[in-house]
């Protein structure tokens, strides 16, 4: 349950990424995979896990093409790195309608921070096709370089300190429950965003 942000109750606003700023799509991943090998979609969807290798990858201890070796052998299909790479960056499909506004007002009244579970494939890609909304973000903090992840304590406790300012005084939006649930007890206030109306009302609280 979100509960609306009392008015001058927050310091810092820190979002994550993927549906809350960049729209994001699984599907498109799969089906590039799938054009490369040969196969169907869902065959490959059915496969896919969230498993050691893909957390590893995040958190920057495996490198692009040991992650790619990974699938390679999880979802049994024999395409190259460069095509594993391609699908990988299809699952960015755009900003989130409306997210660039918001973020334009709210940033001259408060600093703006991302953080983000993410891995050095998709950082390449989307910190140069996606240039100008992330501009809004004072710092954006990703697992793959700081080498922890949402929803650990530690990587809650992470962002807190750089940021520099209570954590009960820093706003989080994010798309996860589980991520949200992990914020709100490192003391975060946290807005479970499952559309945009969610950041608008949040904002709109704080008279931001």
């Amino acid at each position: 349950m979100n509960l609306p942000p009392a008015p001058s109750s927050v310091d810092a606003l820190l979002f994550d990424l993927g549906r809350v700023v960049l729209d994001i799509s699984f599907d498109k991943v799969m089906a590039t995979w799938a054009g490369h090998a040969g196969c169907e979609p869902a065959e490959l969807a059915s496969r896919f896990v969230v498993n050691d290798s893909f957390k590893h990858h995040e958190i920057g201890q495996i490198d692009d093409a040991a992650f790619f070796a990974s699938l390679r052998q999880s979802l049994g299909i024999g395409i190259t790195d460069a095509q594993f790479l391609e699908g990988w960056n299809a699952i960015f499909t755009g900003e989130m309608p409306g997210i660039a506004p918001l973020l334009q007002g709210a940033a001259q009244r408060l600093p703006l921070y991302a953080f983000s579970n993410t891995n050095p494939a998709h950082v390449a890609h989307f910190s140069q096709a996606y240039a100008d909304v992330l501009g809004h973000f004072r710092e954006i903090f990703l697992s793959s370089s700081i080498g922890l992840r949402k929803p650990d304590a530690e990587a809650y406790d992470h962002v807190v300190k750089a940021i520099g300012v209570p954590a009960s005084r820093i706003l989080f939006f994010d798309d996860s429950a589980a991520n949200i649930e992990g914020a709100r007890a490192r003391g975060l206030c946290a807005i479970h965003v499952t559309s945009m109306d969610d950041v608008a009302r949040a904002l709109t609280a704080l008279e931001v």
